[in-house]
């Protein structure tokens, strides 16, 4: 068996009024991310993460941010094309192990879905996909809520 494994980082900024989703989850709060796509953070580390264990370039490469078809996305769409991506050259999703950092909400609550909902789109077991959430303790953009980071790791595999 072969494996690989990749890391992957996105960032977005927040702003009042627009929808947050994180993990492929909606989250209830009065901020949202400011992005092409539904900006899920979290869903684009992850991609990141798996085509550069498979190098195969990022996600901006196969899906720009300059697209009309990508206008909106839901991510877990981006995600479910990234795990075909990868398996055009023979690899599979072996685990992804990833962390969010964002002041509010608490997302401690949501993490299982998070982690169900990941694993459903990858076509993995739940104890294959780890998510943490951190906050930055108020320092740095994250910590003054003007925006949420997203870092991810992950490994793949080919029989």
């Amino acid at each position: 068996m072969k494996i690989r494994v990749g890391f992957g980082f996105d960032v977005h900024r927040l702003e009042d009024g627009l929808p947050m989703t994180i993990g492929g989850v909606k989250v209830p709060f009065e901020r949202g991310w400011v992005a092409h796509s539904d900006g899920d953070v979290l869903i684009h580390a992850i991609c990141d993460a798996l085509l550069g264990a498979a190098n195969m370039r990022d996600i901006g490469f196969h899906f720009p941010d300059n697209s009309d078809e990508f206008k909106g996305i839901d991510s877990k769409r981006l995600l479910a094309r990234t795990v075909d991506i990868i398996a055009s050259k023979g690899y599979s999703v072996g685990n992804v192990d990833c962390t969010i950092a964002l002041q509010k909400p608490k997302l401690m609550p949501l993490i299982p879905l998070m982690e169900q909902t990941l694993a459903q789109v990858m076509g993995v077991d739940d104890d294959c996909v780890s998510v943490k959430a951190s906050t930055t303790e108020k320092l740095g953009f994250e910590g003054k809520g003007e925006g949420g980071t997203a870092y991810a790791v992950a490994l793949i595999q080919k029989d």
